[in-house]
C-alpha cells in the first residue's frame, strides 16, 4: 500500500541539511511523498553568519496554504510537520491549515517542532514564539522541543535533571512531548525523553561537543515518519535516536560543519548505533 504524503513546513537553505532540507530528505529516504512548504529561504544556516532572508508576504503565505488545503490530492496527506516559523502570522495560518485538514481527516497526525531557540536564548521574535505556543502546540499530536524551548514554552527555568524535564513536559498541552537534548541520569549523556500520560521513557547516548546544526529537524521528521509507519513508541524513539546519533557521529569524524545526509542515507534506513533505552515510572 502506498505511504501517505507528509506536508513539511519549515525553513529552506541553499547549503546545508537543516529545516526542510533535512526533513524532506529523511522522509523521502523512508519512502514518503513530501509536500514541502518553505517559511523562509536562506543561503545557509544563520549560525554560519548573517545572510539574505527571503520571506513570503503574509498574503502570499496565506494564499499558498489555502491552495494546499483545497488541493485535489489532499486526501493523499496523512501527516503534517511544522518547524521554523518566520513570523507570528505564519504560525497562526499553519494552525488553520492543521485544523482544516484534521476536520476532513481526524486521523491526521501533526508534529510541531517548536523551533524558537537554544541555550543562547530565543532566535525568533517573542511574538513568533508566543504564536507557536498558543496556536500550534495545543493542536499537535507530538511536539519536539529542545530543553531550552521546553523551559520557554512553560515559563520555567531550564531543566537540569531528567525529573525536572518530566515535570515541565507535564505542563504542555500536546498529547506526546519528546524533549531533545534532555539531561540523562547517566554522566556524560543526553537523550530524547518521551513523555505522555501513558508512557515515559528515554533514549540516552553520549554527548557531542559542538555538533552541526540540524539534529532537531532530523529527529522530528524521522519520528513522524516512523509513527506513520506504525512503529511502537519505544522502537520509534530508539530507531530515530540511533539514526541521528550515527549521522552526528559521522559528521563529527569528518570534521563537517553540516550533517552529510546524502552520504549517510543508510543511517536513516538501517541505523546500527546502540542506544540505551531507559524505562521511567
Amino acid at each position: 500500500m502506498a505511504k501517505k504524503a507528509i506536508i513539511v513546513i519549515s525553513s529552506h537553505v541553499a547549503r546545508g541539511s537543516v529545516g526542510n532540507r533535512a526533513a524532506v530528505f529523511a522522509l523521502e529516504t523512508l519512502g514518503f511523498p513530501v509536500w514541502a512548504i518553505p517559511t523562509i529561504t536562506l543561503p545557509w544556516h544563520p549560525g554560519h553568519g548573517v545572510s539574505t532572508r527571503i520571506t513570503p508576504s503574509d498574503e502570499d503565505f496565506t494564499s499558498f496554504l489555502n491552495d494546499i488545503a483545497n488541493a485535489p490530492w489532499i486526501d493523499e496527506v496523512g501527516g503534517i510537520l511544522s518547524g521554523y516559523m518566520a513570523n507570528a502570522k505564519q504560525a497562526y495560518e499553519v494552525s488553520k491549515l492543521v485544523a482544516n485538514l484534521r476536520a476532513k481527516n481526524p486521523d491526521l497526525i501533526y508534529l510541531c517542532d517548536p523551533v524558537i531557540g537554544d541555550e543562547g536564548g530565543l532566535y525568533v521574535a517573542p511574538d513568533t514564539a508566543s504564536s507557536i505556543r498558543d496556536n500550534l502546540i495545543k493542536l499537535s499530536n507530538i511536539t519536539t522541543p529542545n530543553r531550552f524551548e521546553l523551559s520557554w514554552l512553560t515559563g520555567e527555568k531550564t531543566p537540569e535533571t531528567m525529573n525536572e524535564t518530566i515535570a515541565l513536559a507535564n505542563q504542555l498541552e500536546a498529547k506526546t512531548i519528546i524533549t531533545t537534548s534532555s539531561p540523562s541520569p547517566f554522566k556524560g549523556e543526553i537523550g530524547n525523553l518521551h513523555y505522555n500520560q501513558d508512557k515515559k521513557f528515554m533514549a540516552s547516548h553520549s554527548q557531542f561537543d559542538d555538533p552541526p546544526n540540524g539534529p532537531g529537524d532530523l529527529t522530528a521528521a524521522l519520528y513522524l515518519g516512523h509513527l506513520l509507519a506504525e512503529m511502537t513508541p519505544e522502537t520509534n524513539l530508539l530507531t530515530t535516536t540511533s539514526s541521528v546519533f550515527e549521522i552526528l557521529q559521522n559528521a563529527t569524524k569528518r570534521g563537517s560543519d553540516e550533517l552529510a545526509l546524502e552520504s549517510d542515507a543508510q543511517s536513516i534506513v538501517h541505523p546500527k548505533a546502540r542506544i540505551r533505552l531507559i524505562d521511567l515510572p
